[in-house]
């Protein structure tokens, strides 16, 4: 039977902005506190690490604030090579614990097996549903899907690129083709091109073809000289505004346009890189934002109240789950127009009257 933490007087938390602050960078032990409960919840990072400062960060932020809320430990696996998630997760269920949150599509094989293989632990999978091993759809009663469909804030954070450029050419590269990557850049791409459309421009996209699916990858999430060196390659194509979908390695991207003296913006992901990384402010525009920390303590609050469901979690602009950061220092150099432009843009997508679609759009 499952263990379930008695609580009462605790209001529903719903998804709201994201925290200002990171977590303090996590111990070797992973616990939050006393325990008053015998829940167990736990986390399986990929290899980009807890303190990636974006989503497994942000995930491991949103565990630590549940465990705080339930005033409960938590246990943590961080995993530091692809060998290692089948054998992390694994060790979470033979730890007894009750729940498992694991970060990234890369882990989706390794949910995926764990999860039928122990039927009385639920699991959230970050950024990823379940396929077999033919890529055939699976749905599993113990593991929840938590997806965003970060197209549509990218579509935002495209048009802002476009309407701020002043070369007319802005820049993209990813980690490793994965949707949850590619999501981004399509995104991007078509805020662009619904700029030139709507202010007749010709600002033009280097290091992504939607159309084709192919453009710059790095072959990885941990490489940060790949990084600069393909933020390098962005900027000597003209681009004054780049956005990596890379994890860590926009930290090569601000290396990039450090060396290149010219005046570059970054857009970030995941998180407000402005609070998470703010030794490079002056270069953000803005970042596009998947609010993982508050979903992920819901998620684990549900849970241990016994009201885990599979039904997936599709963050969107709708409902909190996906947004644009706020300009913070680039806010002078911004057109006001461009902004009030993109909260109609934006409420144009919350209705519907505007459709923002990727192939790896959250079915």
């Amino acid at each position: 039977m499952k263990r379930r933490v008695a609580f009462s007087g605790l209001a529903t938390l719903g998804v709201v902005a994201l925290l200002a602050a990171c977590a303090p960078a996590p111990t070797d032990e992973g616990t939050s506190g006393g325990t008053a409960s015998d829940y167990v919840p736990c986390i399986v990072s990929d290899f980009g690490g807890f303190d990636d400062k974006s989503f497994n960060q942000s995930s491991f932020e949103g565990i630590s604030k549940a465990s705080k809320d339930l005033d409960i430990d938590f246990k943590q696996a961080e995993s530091k090579s692809e060998d290692q998630y089948g054998p992390n997760v694994s060790s979470m269920v033979d730890q007894g614990c009750d729940f498992v949150l694991t970060v990234g599509f890369a882990l989706a094989n390794a949910t995926r097996d764990a999860a039928q293989a122990a039927p009385d632990t639920n699991f959230a999978l970050i950024d990823s549903a379940l396929s077999n091993d033919d890529f055939s759809p699976l749905e599993l009663d113990n593991v929840k899907p938590v997806l965003y469909d970060t197209a549509q804030a990218a579509f935002l954070a495209g048009y802002l690129a476009a309407g701020t450029s002043k070369t007319g050419v802005v820049g993209t590269y990813g980690g490793l083709q994965f949707p949850s990557v590619t999501i981004f850049m399509d995104g991007f791409v078509d805020g662009v091109a619904y700029h030139n459309e709507k202010k007749g421009t010709n600002v033009t996209v280097s290091g992504w073809d939607k159309a084709a699916q192919t453009g710059l990858f790095a072959g990885g999430f941990d490489d940060i000289n790949q990084g600069k060196a393909l933020s390098t390659t962005l900027i000597d194509a003209g681009a004054d505004v780049i956005l990596p979908v890379a994890g860590p390695l926009f930290q090569g991207t601000a290396q990039a346009i450090q060396d290149s003296g010219k005046d570059v913006a970054i857009i970030g992901v995941d998180s407000d890189l402005f609070e998470t990384t703010p030794e490079f402010a002056s270069m953000y525009l803005t970042s596009v934002l998947k609010q993982m920390t508050d979903a992920t303590e819901q998620i684990i609050l549900d849970d241990a109240e016994g009201d885990f469901t599979s039904a997936p979690y599709v963050g969107t602009l709708e409902n909190g789950g996906v947004d644009i950061a706020p300009l913070h220092e680039w806010e002078s150099k911004v057109d006001p127009a461009v902004m009030t432009e993109i909260e109609a843009i934006k409420a144009d997508i919350i209705s519907g009257a505007l459709k923002v679609e990727s192939p790896a759009t959250p079915k």
